[in-house]
């Protein structure tokens, strides 16, 4: 993969340096975990989006899309884009609300729990990975600072 592959040998850009914008450096650091994790999971056939999802699906059974789209802090219509390949793949199914037609609660099926499993590994290898990266300091001490950035702008 060339992207994973030249993250190897690059050096950092010290981008906090050049400017101090929290929004880029976040969006920064979270394509360059993302390629971690896509590039583990790629031998399953998955991304990090879409292990993420069935992840969710897996807790959040007969979730609504609004609701599932809160959950993930993302907007609805990205959400269905994304769910598509996994309703077509048959990972998943969306069945009308009882209460109203109009809303489709989501579920994964027994392909998408199994799929799910079957990545788990690929998905350990690249948590590893970027927590190595971080370090038993610093991975606990982000983990926490985000948890309480995202709880603080939801307010």
């Amino acid at each position: 993969m060339q992207i994973y592959a030249r993250r190897m040998t690059d050096a950092p850009d010290p981008i906090s340096a050049i400017s101090p914008c929290t929004c880029l450096l976040l969006r920064k650091a979270a394509r360059r975990v993302s390629q971690i994790y896509d590039h583990h999971l790629a031998p399953y056939g998955l991304t990090i989006t879409q292990y993420a999802l069935l992840s969710h699906l897996r807790t959040y059974d007969g979730i609504g899309i609004g609701g599932l789209a809160s959950k993930l802090v993302m907007d609805p219509t990205t959400l269905t884009r994304n769910l598509r390949p996994l309703e077509r793949q048959r990972l998943i199914i969306q069945v009308p609300d009882r209460n109203d037609k109009r809303n489709r609660n989501l579920h994964l099926t027994q392909v998408g729990r199994d799929a799910l499993k079957t990545a788990r590994p690929g998905w350990q290898a690249a948590q590893k990975e970027v927590d190595a990266a971080l370090g038993q300091d610093d991975g606990p001490a982000m983990a926490g600072a985000i948890d309480r950035m995202l709880q603080r702008l939801a307010e």
